[in-house]
């Protein structure tokens, strides 16, 4: 049973994620043990330093990273994979024992700093999506994987 922590940025806003999350999260108990952080989102305004307020939400989140943990940063410039090989991955990651944690920025994105202190950075998508949206793309890729490891016909 793999061990996931997912940290995000910010709480859903519309019902239909929080409804859609709920399904994957449920699918997912079987195979893995998921632990969701919601960190608040660091308000601005149109004449803020918008890196400053990445950096802040950065250190939100630094704050929630354990130095044991395997952790992978989704962000646009990281790695792309396909399914298959984002199942590979995560099964060479979780026979480690370590538990896995992915870090969402809001929506901003991601401040260069968490760069330095991840082992891995994937991207979900050469597409932009909100970042409430690749919160579920990603639960639902990680049900996808649990499902290709085990050899259910989810994935075709």
């Amino acid at each position: 049973m793999f061990k996931i922590k997912i940290i995000c940025i910010g709480k859903f806003k519309e019902k239909e994620f929080s409804a859609l999350e709920r399904i994957y999260l449920k699918r997912l108990s079987p195979f893995a043990k998921v632990e969701l952080i919601e960190i608040r989102e660091v308000g601005y305004g149109e004449s803020e330093d918008l890196e400053k307020v990445k950096f802040k939400e950065a250190e939100l989140i630094a704050k929630h990273l354990d130095s044991r943990a395997v952790v992978i940063l989704l962000e646009e410039k990281g790695a792309s994979k396909n399914s298959r090989d984002f199942a590979s991955f995560i099964n060479r990651l979780g026979s480690l024992g370590q538990e896995i944690i992915f870090v969402l920025g809001g929506s901003l994105g991601v401040h260069s700093s968490l760069r330095g202190i991840s082992n891995h950075q994937i991207s979900l998508s050469p597409l932009t999506f909100t970042h409430n949206f690749a919160r579920v793309l990603l639960e639902e890729q990680l049900y996808r994987t649990c499902t290709i490891l085990s050899g259910k016909a989810y994935h075709k």
